[in-house]
């Protein structure tokens, strides 16, 4: 297969199963062969990205994710993109190890906050507690010289809960719980922007989409990054060129 990128994903299946559909609907069709070529590592045995950023007794994720980038490396993808927000934790560590194009969602997310809000001071972030607790998303918006917004202390619970609870254990969004998690960030935070940093936040967005608040989704931006990159690259554009706009 020519001019394809790898996925590394399963984290969890059914947020993966979620950018993958993205990524179908969205390029424009005529016939079968315009799809997008890509190979997807749902490797769902991957240990608890959270358990091990807060506790690192618990299993390493970075076994599993060099061994699946090294893996697909191999392969010689154009770019690699991974839609777990959390596992960028280890983005660092798994970037050098290939000269491939490895797409940093959080990094990009940000950067398309400022652009299409250039005038917002803040934004609201919901997230894992490992991405809250290592400042993965606050690091990123602090380095465009905006504030974050965490909100309460009723907030990660709920968050948990939707995450966890809803979505991990049954594979089920609470419509509910996310609009009022979305409305306690605008009315009681001041927070105009609320950041998804979580793909499995980004499927409640895609399954609960009816609601007047002003979200930045990761996984979305970058389905949309993918596509844009993988028609270039068909086109005939070299992939470091092509990728090199987002790589910030």
């Amino acid at each position: 297969m020519k001019h394809f990128f790898s996925i590394i994903g399963g984290m969890g299946t059914i947020a993966t199963e979620s950018y993958v559909r993205l990524l179908n609907h969205r390029v424009k069709i005529a016939k079968d062969q315009d799809y997008l070529n890509y190979i997807l590592v749902n490797d769902a045995q991957i240990p608890d990205r959270t358990a091990y950023i807060k506790d690192h007794t618990k299993p390493n994720c970075l076994v599993d994710l060099r061994e699946d980038v090294l893996g697909q490396a191999k392969l010689g993808p154009d770019f690699f993109v991974m839609p777990c927000n959390t596992a960028h934790y280890f983005y660092d560590d798994l970037a050098k190890l290939t000269d491939i194009p490895f797409l940093h969602m959080m990094r990009i997310a940000v950067h398309q906050f400022v652009e299409k809000y250039p005038d917002e001071p803040k934004i609201g972030l919901i997230a894992t507690e490992g991405s809250i607790y290592d400042h993965l998303y606050a690091d990123e918006i602090k380095a465009v010289g905006r504030e974050v917004e965490l909100g309460g202390p009723e907030i990660q619970p709920l968050v948990t809960k939707l995450i966890y609870a809803n979505i991990k254990e049954k594979g089920v969004v609470d419509h509910d719980l996310y609009h009022h998690i979305l409305q306690l960030m605008h009315d009681k935070y001041g927070c105009n922007v609320i950041l998804l940093g979580c793909t499995e936040l980004s499927l409640a967005q895609e399954k609960a989409p009816d609601h007047p608040y002003n979200v930045i989704d990761p996984q979305s931006i970058i389905a949309d990054v993918a596509i844009e990159l993988s028609l270039k690259i068909r086109a005939g554009m070299d992939s470091k060129e092509a990728a090199k706009k987002y790589l910030y």
